[in-house]
């Protein structure tokens, strides 16, 4: 997977020498119809660079932003490890959308919280052959502990917790079940996915950015909005080891760690590192209001489902030894934002299926391509979660919102 369609080699994070993500200029391109009073909407196109490395342009309808991000694989999936692996992105826009919840709800019961820190870990599975199409990926639920600084009760900080987990969009994909739609382009020809749900919107025919003029916005972050923090040791013949994320039989567990914490008002710090399989450790600034320095939580979120799956094509292909010439995906994730009747019941934060339309160019029959597609979705760690009710974790102290001691959901 190293040249594209015309046979020139593919652009790479080294070749493209630009900052892991920024907000472009003049965006070209984004949500056709207007906001609709609560709805949000992020439209995304990806295409893959070299090796495992991919490109996103993310469209945040709210704030009218778009923002360029690139991420990689570590040793494990034989990457460069330049770039945040794709359950970093996730794992971002889960906490920061979090934090801008619960920090919302405190501001509305004028609850003083000096200081709020977040840990996160979300845990993935994958089984099964590649080769006999049986390969399967899984989500299990996100355990975080909420270490908030302030003279409030605890039961207090509990109901933030609990309101702050219902009225956010991006919990709504943990804890939702989603029967997400697809559709297919290959070689320029629309293709059915018989074992998928098709796409009934619109069906992708190309890419329509030309990822090669995107260039930064001149004020843009003061600082790098990602930094990689530490480098994954490449070791081999180890569990999680380099090579290990692509031998066709699986059976194992993924770990990635996250560490939040409040920067200013709207601006927030998160730390994310790869446990399991062996990985690095990249920090990410989000903001969600004020100057939109930094990208959004729904757009890491809709960054990380669409780079994730793009892994997984790749990923494919290269296990089968069918790789396309060149691939891409145009994504579309809405969501609609928790409201508060006028009789004070609360209604939760929702969101709508993952409508992703994959382009394929590739010299392989049409059931190689759909099969291609089929398996991206079959093994995608983040359409894995939204299949099912995965509902968040959440511990303050020694104590667990999210969830009552005899297991039942209070989440929303």
């Amino acid at each position: 997977m190293s040249e594209g369609s015309t046979g020139r080699a593919l652009p790479s994070i080294e070749s493209l020498a630009t900052p892991l993500a920024f907000k472009v200029g003049h965006p070209s391109q984004g949500p056709a119809d207007a906001e609709r009073l609560g709805e949000i909407q992020v439209r995304s196109e990806f295409r893959a660079l070299e090796g495992m490395q991919k490109e996103a342009l993310v469209h945040h309808g709210p704030s009218a932003t778009l923002w360029r991000m690139v991420s990689d694989e570590g040793p494990y999936l034989k990457g460069t490890d330049l770039a945040p692996f794709p359950l970093a992105f996730y794992t971002a826009g889960i906490v920061f959308s979090f934090m801008t919840e619960m920090l919302r709800h405190a501001a509305e019961r004028d609850v003083k919280i000096a200081s709020l820190a977040l840990t996160s870990d979300h845990y993935y599975t994958m089984q099964g052959s590649a080769l006999r199409g049986d390969m399967i990926g899984g989500a299990k639920p996100i355990e975080m502990t909420v270490d908030a600084e302030t003279d409030a009760p605890e039961q207090e900080v509990r109901e933030l917790v609990e309101a702050a987990l219902a009225s956010s969009p991006a919990e709504a994909y943990m804890r939702q079940p989603l029967e997400n739609t697809f559709s297919l382009t290959a070689n320029g020809r629309a293709l059915d996915l018989p074992s998928l749900r098709q796409s009934s919107s619109r069906r992708a025919e190309r890419l329509g950015t030309d990822f090669d003029q995107i260039e930064p916005l001149e004020s843009g972050s003061p600082e790098e909005i990602i930094a990689k923090l530490t480098a994954a040791e490449v070791v081999h013949g180890v569990d999680g080891g380099a090579g290990s994320s692509l031998k066709p039989v699986q059976d194992r567990t993924l770990h990635v760690r996250g560490e939040a914490r409040v920067l200013s008002e709207t601006l927030k710090e998160i730390r994310v590192r790869l446990l399991r399989p062996i990985g690095s450790s990249f920090r990410f600034l989000g903001e969600d209001g004020g100057s939109q320095q930094a990208p959004p939580a729904l757009a890491y979120l809709s960054a990380g489902v669409g780079f994730c799956y793009m892994t997984q094509l790749g990923r494919y292909a290269q296990i089968t030894k069918k790789a396309p010439r060149s691939y891409g995906i145009v994504q579309e994730n809405v969501f609609h934002s928790g409201a508060t009747r006028s009789s004070g019941e609360s209604v939760p934060a929702t969101a709508e299926a993952v409508d992703t339309g994959v382009v394929l160019e590739i010299d392989q029959p049409d059931e190689i391509a759909q099969k291609m597609v089929f398996m991206g979705e079959r093994t995608c760690f983040l359409h894995a979660a939204m299949r099912g009710a995965h509902p968040t974790r959440v511990r303050v102290g020694s104590s667990t919102a999210g969830e009552t001691g005899d297991g039942t959901d209070r989440s929303g």
